[in-house]
């Protein structure tokens, strides 16, 4: 059996694949069938570790983004895309999957066209709750369509659709708190934040948080994830904030968080701040953590703002808009919050209904039921 992935290189189409992928090793485990041989084609992969440690072989494929506005980048990109696609179309003959798992997003675009003129079985999974352009295309012609969130369907045919949530690494679904203070060089007994900007961080988020410190440290600590590339320039920040306060140790700079930090971050917090990316949702949700969820704005990107909203109606989190974000209101909301056990429970007993545990392994067993007809 052959299952081709193909997704964005970002981290929200990235992991998803990488979860189900994992979960396709337990499934043919089960099913007693011989390991399947597994292709990744894409741009650069986002965590080429993640590759090679479930054996995923990368293909490399090109593709240029569709902008919204006027520019000679869109022709430029057009050609990228038709080149991707012939490339795709080549490499897709030869290897002959018996299935295609797309994760959406631009760079997938090729390889699904390229499934779709060989007649390769397509499975799609959309993370938003608004479904992105390819995906909203390739959904009138794939064999099954998941989806994270009730909201994603509206024209698509019913029995082709399951809601199975958005899927997440196995590990997310454990998080550390044994261990999680010391590893972290936390604080016993006062509350942790844990701040998430996204894998490329969150400029407004960074700071609204720096310059809430003063107000935030006497009272919290803060895990703050700001993004590799920010990071030098929130840590320089930092250090002239936090010159002469009292609990400047209870500031906890991070670019990126591994996986293993991540699951100590998560173990430890008492709550999360965050973007409104799905992946980030519904591993807070696996955690089981109350949130304060600032979406991208909906003017830039819209699926983040019905995303939070959604997210938001479940009980789970309280949404801030980042057009009124300020630090003021950021320090506001969670001291709210933290005088408010009963409701910080409630949010953490709606997360937990809202995670879906079983998304990874829905999908993959699809995906291997698809692989056993189509190789039959």
């Amino acid at each position: 059996m052959k299952i081709v992935f193909t997704g964005g290189g970002t981290g929200g189409h990235f992991y998803p694949i990488i979860a189900v992928a994992e979960k396709i090793k337990d499934v043919v485990a089960e099913k007693k069938l011989l390991p399947p041989q597994l292709y990744y084609f894409g741009p650069k992969p986002f965590d080429e570790r993640a590759l090679v440690e479930l054996n995923i072989e990368h293909q490399y494929s090109t593709a240029g983004k569709l902008r919204n506005y006027a520019s000679i980048w869109n022709y430029i990109d057009m050609l990228k895309t038709l080149w991707g696609a012939a490339l795709a179309l080549v490499k897709l003959f030869f290897i002959y999957p018996d299935v295609v798992f797309s994760k959406g997003g631009y760079a997938s675009f090729p390889t699904v066209l390229a499934a779709r003129l060989l007649r390769i079985p397509i499975v799609v999974h959309e993370s938003d709750a608004v479904m992105g352009r390819t995906n909203a295309w390739a959904a009138r012609f794939a064999r099954s369509v998941a989806i994270s969130y009730p909201e994603a369907v509206t024209t698509i045919s019913p029995e082709r659709v399951a809601y199975t949530g958005n899927p997440i690494r196995q590990e997310l679904f454990r998080p550390e708190k044994e261990g999680a203070f010391e590893y972290l060089n936390l604080e016993r007994g006062i509350p942790v934040l844990l701040v998430l900007g996204g894998s490329q961080g969150a400029q407004a988020i960074n700071n609204a948080v720096l310059d809430a410190l003063s107000e935030l440290l006497p009272r919290y600590q803060v895990i703050h994830q700001a993004g590799e590339k920010n990071y030098e320039e929130v840590k320089s920040r930092a250090s002239i904030i936090l010159e002469g306060l009292e609990h400047r140790t209870r500031y906890h700079p991070f670019g990126l968080l591994n996986i293993l930090a991540l699951r100590m971050a998560y173990g430890a917090a008492d709550l999360v701040i965050t973007r409104a990316g799905s992946g980030v949702i519904f591993e807070t949700a696996a955690a089981h953590k109350p949130a304060v969820i600032i979406p991208i704005p909906h003017d830039v990107s819209r699926d983040q703002s019905v995303n939070a909203f959604s997210y938001a109606r479940s009980g789970a989190a309280v949404v801030i808009e980042q057009n009124n974000l300020t630090p003021h209101l950021l320090v506001s909301e969670v001291n709210r919050l933290f005088d408010n056990q009963n409701e910080m429970k409630k949010m953490s007993e709606s997360a937990q209904a809202f995670s879906r545990p079983d998304a990874a392994k829905v999908i993959a067993e699809e995906l291997v039921n698809i692989g056993i007809e189509h190789e039959s």
